[in-house]
């Protein structure tokens, strides 16, 4: 295999978690996929022996050029493409941190009130992970002032009115994930997941239909247990112990009929935070 190969190889690894980051930046998928594109020609371009850390390398690119993008946007005043998302709906301050991580769906509609380098502190951050460090890079800040971006967009998601939605409905495609996940259905889950799905957990986001997908198929032995509830008003399940205690609790984030987001949440003090109710 050739150099050009096998870099090659290791960005298509990276590609899924790059597009959603960028999708979600940008909220149009060709821009997002030109995004993409625009980070492997920078990366081909490099001394890529010379990078330690080519997932953040990859992700500080991306988050450049979208950047820029979200620039020349607002200097043109242009709309943004836009695609009916929706946020998990949850409240009080001690969920800031839930509503950070599952409202991927949402920031089509909601960020696109908030000036580019908050839209980008806070995908980075809230959404993937990135240190403020490493944004405060992308947006020529102290670490600092990229958390304080961070933070004003995270109060003004908080803020926004979450829409009307069809609880009935969206408890059906989440049954037919569960369904799916449990016969091991692999096509199944393809055809309940959006293609730019984002799934969270404290381990980390996986990015893309397939790969959540995958993901799910080892998830069988709990959605046979698995009971179903709203999760801060949205449909979900919950995991419990033998002794009957909450140990997991995944909500779903439903547009157009397919799941967008998944939040897994499993940490005790995150639990004790939700509001969780019996499914209707």
């Amino acid at each position: 295999m050739s150099d050009t190969d096998f870099l090659a190889e290791r960005f298509e690894a990276h590609r899924p978690r790059l597009r959603a980051v960028a999708y979600r930046m940008l909220g149009s998928l060709p821009e997002a996929e030109d995004a993409v594109q625009e980070a492997w020609f920078r990366l081909s371009r490099s001394e890529a022996g010379d990078i330690g850390n080519l997932g953040g390398w990859l992700t500080t690119v991306v988050g450049r050029v979208c950047l820029d993008l979200l620039r020349s946007r607002a200097s043109r005043r242009e709309e943004p493409l836009e695609e009916d998302r929706r946020p998990v709906p949850v409240a009080g301050p001690e969920q800031d941190a839930l509503l950070a991580d599952s409202v991927g769906a949402a920031l089509l509609v909601v960020l696109g009130t908030l000036t580019p380098a908050e839209r980008l502190a806070f995908v980075l951050h809230d959404l993937f992970g990135v240190p403020f460090e490493e944004i405060a890079v992308i947006v020529d800040r102290t670490p600092a002032a990229a958390r304080q971006l961070a933070s004003r967009a995270r109060r003004r998601v908080r803020g926004a009115e979450a829409p009307r939605t069809d609880l009935v409905r969206e408890r059906e495609v989440v049954d037919a994930f569960l369904a799916a996940a449990r016969d091991g259905d692999f096509d199944g889950l393809l055809r309940v997941l959006d293609p730019d799905v984002v799934a969270r957990a404290a381990g980390g986001v996986t990015a893309g239909a397939r790969a959540v997908a995958r993901g799910a198929t080892s998830f069988a032995h709990l959605a046979r247990i698995a009971e179903p509830a709203l999760v801060g008003g949205v449909p979900g399940v919950v995991v419990r112990d033998a002794a009957g205690r909450v140990e997991r609790v995944l909500a779903f984030t439903v547009v157009r009929d397919r799941v967008a987001v998944i939040e897994v949440v499993s940490e005790p003090e995150r639990l004790a935070a939700l509001d969780i109710a019996p499914a209707p």
